[in-house]
């Protein structure tokens, strides 16, 4: 599969490419909430939202006391922003 250039933002990808992108992340979709998408890595994982507007992600008991810390990227980034933002970590 082709994907636009990494530099293209988000939302010039159609949903197809984005979950193609999210499983070559090592990404796994809730066969229940197909919006839903979840990621584990070594030392860190999260939830992955697909909104609307944007990729709200939720990184499970990664701040203090062990809450989690959620954060939300518009679809107006490229998607090599948001693989940096997201994949680099809480």
């Amino acid at each position: 599969m082709s994907f636009p250039s990494a530099d293209t933002p988000l939302y010039n990808h159609p949903l197809p490419d984005i979950e193609q992108w999210l499983k070559e992340q090592g990404c796994q979709q809730d066969e229940n909430q197909l919006h839903c998408w979840h990621v584990q890595r070594p030392k860190w994982e999260a939830e992955l939202l697909l909104d609307v507007e944007q990729i709200i992600v939720r990184y499970i008991n990664a701040g203090e006391n062990g809450q989690d810390i959620q954060r939300a990227f518009k679809y107006s980034l490229s998607r090599q922003d948001i693989e940096q933002a997201v994949f680099s970590g809480p």
